[in-house]
């Protein structure tokens, strides 16, 4: 049974076919996101769409077998207004990144508890009902206001709909009852608009005609929760990370919507076989993106040479590569990255390790936040992404967590995700444990230093940071 996954994404859309045999194809398509002036972040929605339909005809045809389901991982929370009749856009996409919404958040600061008991998420414009109600008042009364997923599944099946997960990203859904909320729509003055049928991420939801023959369209998620079945993260506390420009950690919190009081965020995993899920999520902002600051300023030439160059102990040098702020459980976007305890000898080798210790010590204070909170830690952790690729990163981690790491195979987590969550729609007969596609780890990384000494780094990374904070 071969299906198709599409997953848009900020920068672009990927296409992939897979099937019990492997992945066939892979059509990756760019797209160009407006940076613009006041933190506006758009897309052409034009542009976004092509590059769905025009990567998924692609990869139909590199992998030419016939095509069983569709189905659809998105971005989570990016909108835009369209015309429910025709489907043609009414404005650009306003990205998930973009911050003009603050002027509505900043005005409603007085419902924040309130949402936070609902929504179990803290009031951001990083979430969707703020830029719905920016979009009202700011560009068009015009047409519907959606999340991408919901028009994207419209031009291809006429149907309105978004999956759980997405919209529990929202800020507008009752987290516990897994329904929109009329109380949480009238405080952001949307309770007029016309929202779509909340469908399971194992749910057909219509067909399609634009990849070749009528296909059934199904097996739509948010892009993390994608990532977090593909890995198999099926459980109360299981959890993944996935290594891109920043780092997401993820967690699963079982049926139960936990509320953190740090600023961690929970949301719908996944409603799948009728029954929802939740997962915790924490962020750490700068990953990748440090270490191309350190190809940028020469420490390396490129990401490959970081095994090379790193050396095997620090020699007393701390980093804080808070490049672009921190996140849980600090919460201070304003504190600025750092480097403490150098010496004459000190040199691009102990400069890189103490980033890559940086990076995963933020991992570790996360995980640590949510094993207190829910009172279970992790066993063990699921991996992906490009930084997964170096080994002593890895092995850093692992020891800081104190836990095995296992890194993920495929490069494709988040497609392979809404494949998982197709097949299962195609497949009433299968369990959910049967959705995901068997995999096994590339790489096993085991802890190689204590729990005494791993604590008493930690201890030794905090205190640095927070005496950078006074600064």
């Amino acid at each position: 049974m071969a299906i198709l996954a599409l997953d848009q994404g900020t920068s672009g859309s990927k296409a992939i076919v897979v099937d019990e045999d492997g992945v066939h194809a892979v059509v990756e398509n760019s797209i160009h996101p407006q940076y613009l002036p006041g933190g506006a972040v758009e897309q052409d929605p034009e542009e976004l769409y092509n590059s769905v339909i025009e990567a998924g005809k692609e990869a139909v045809k590199q992998a030419g077998k016939p095509i069983e389901g569709i189905a659809l991982a998105n971005q989570g929370e990016t909108v835009l207004a369209w015309d429910p009749e025709t489907g043609k856009p009414l404005t650009p996409c306003i990205v998930w990144q973009d911050k003009r919404a603050s002027a509505v958040t900043d005005r409603l600061t007085e419902h924040a508890d309130r949402i936070h008991e609902l929504t179990a998420l803290v009031l951001d414009p990083y979430f969707t009902a703020p830029k719905l109600t920016w979009i009202r008042e700011n560009l068009t009364t015009e047409g519907v206001v959606t999340t991408t997923d919901t028009w994207i599944i419209y031009r291809l099946t006429g149907e309105f709909v978004t999956d759980t997960s997405t919209a529990s990203r929202s800020l507008i859904l009752d987290v516990d009852k897994v329904e929109w909320s009329d109380e949480l729509l009238e405080i952001f003055d949307l309770q007029n608009e016309k929202l779509p049928r909340l469908v399971a991420s194992d749910e057909i939801v219509g067909t399609t005609t634009e990849f070749g023959g009528e296909i059934p369209v199904g097996g739509l998620i948010v892009d993390q929760q994608a990532a977090l079945l593909a890995e198999n993260c099926l459980t109360r506390g299981e959890g993944k990370c996935t290594y891109g420009t920043g780092a997401f950690l993820f967690v699963n919190l079982g049926d139960q919507a936990h509320r953190f009081e740090t600023g961690l965020t929970t949301s719908v995993a996944w409603t799948l076989r009728g029954a929802t899920s939740y997962c915790v999520d924490g962020q750490v902002y700068t990953a990748a993106s440090a270490v191309r600051w350190m190809n940028d300023m020469g420490i390396i030439d490129t990401a490959s040479d970081l095994d090379k160059i790193t050396a095997a102990d620090s020699a007393g040098v701390i980093c804080g590569p808070s490049f672009a702020g921190l996140a849980a459980p600090w919460w201070r976007p304003d504190t600025g990255a750092f480097l403490t305890g150098m010496r004459l000898a000190t040199g691009k080798a102990e400069i890189a390790r103490a980033i890559l210790e940086g990076i995963s010590a933020q991992i570790a204070e996360l995980e640590g936040l949510i094993a207190d909170e829910v009172g279970q830690k992790l066993e063990r952790l699921k991996v992906d992404g490009g930084l997964t690729r170096s080994r002593v990163f890895m092995q850093i981690q692992s020891d800081l967590i104190q836990a095995p790491i296992d890194t993920y195979p495929s490069a494709h987590a988040t497609a392979l995700g809404a494949a998982a969550a197709m097949r299962l729609a195609l497949n009433p007969e299968l369990t959910l444990e049967e959705g995901p596609f068997a995999w096994e780890p590339e790489v096993t990384y085991e802890p190689q230093i204590t729990a005494e000494e791993a604590d008493a780094f930690r201890k030794r990374w905090v205190a640095a940071v927070e005496a950078n904070m006074e600064f």
